[in-house]
Parts: C-alpha cells; structure tokens; sequence
C-alpha cells in the first residue's frame, strides 16, 4: 500500500527526530526474515529502549538530509530491504540486541551504524562494539575492581580475628 505525501512526511519527521536523539543507529539486512521475527525482535529491543523500525531507504536519507548535523552521513550504504534500531540512551544497546536476535535469525546482517556525532561506521565496527559489555555491565566491574582492595583488607583482618578468638577459646578450654 503506497503512503501519501502527507504520511510519508510524518515518517520522514519521525525518523529525523528518532536518528537526531540516538546515540547510535544501527542498521541492517533482513531480507529472509520472517515478519513473526521482526515482531519478535521490536519486543525484544523495546525491553532495553531500543526502538527497531523498517523504514524505505528513501525517506531515512530524506531524514538525513534534513538534519544538519548528519547531512554528511556516507549514504551509499543505504540500498536494499534494511531495518534500523534507533537508542537515545545506550551507544551499545542496538548492536547489542541485533548481534543476540542475529545468532538464532542469520537473515538478519550489520549494514552499519550511524553516531550521533554524523559518522558511519562499518559493518565490522558494529560488530566489534556488539561484543563489547553494556554501560552498566562496565560500571559494575569497575566498582567490582575499586571495592576489591577494601574486600581484601576486610577478609584479611577478619582471617586474624578469627584465628585469635580460635586461640583464646583453645586456651579457655
């Protein structure tokens, strides 16, 4: 069903306003993919912010266009049947959840990314930062790696607390 010229503009604004608030846009293939999959994969996505839309490569680049921060984006990349996951929150949660639904759907393959800042990344970048843990997993484990000196100390002094109560009590017996 064709959109009139009036619904293709709210697309077009709706995706200027979505790739101007993402931290990163990642868009891929999924020519193959089932439309159950790709219901699937927006639940999924919407779980952790991630909004997944498949949009007409026309209308994302007339999108573009009108943004003046990522008029510069390399659009080349930008044919075939592609779906695009936008997050305002989160630079790692797109790759992330497509690189997950990527390993049960094959179908579904990295084009790209689009950051915030109007570069495009490669297909081979995306998956590099797909593998990388999320924000809050890297906050943990510095917190983890900061507290572990004040664990250290703690077991070590309640190792000899221990070890005098042992003595004292063997003494008392």
């Amino acid at each position: 069903m064709a959109l009139t010229k009036n619904k293709k503009n709210e697309v077009v604004a709706e995706v200027s306003e979505l790739l101007g608030s993402s931290k990163l846009t990642v868009v891929a293939q999924y020519q193959g993919t089932t439309v159950k999959a790709i219901q699937a994969l927006r639940k999924e996505a919407k779980s952790n912010g991630t909004k997944v839309s498949v949009v007409k490569n026309r209308l994302v680049i007339k999108a573009l266009e009108s943004n003046d921060i990522l008029k510069s984006v390399d659009m080349s990349a930008l044919t075939g049947q592609l779906l695009y996951a936008f997050n305002s929150e989160d630079e790692v949660a797109p790759a992330q959840i497509l690189n997950t639904f990527a390993k049960t759907n094959p179908s579904i393959q990295f084009v790209g990314a689009i950051t915030s800042d109007g570069q495009f990344m490669s297909a081979d970048d995306v998956k590099a930062l797909a593998t990388l843990p999320s924000k809050n997993e890297l906050i943990a484990q510095v917190i983890a790696n900061l507290l572990s000196p004040v664990h250290d100390v703690t077991n070590a002094l309640s190792g000899n607390l221990h070890a005098l109560l042992d003595g004292v009590e063997a003494k008392a017996a």
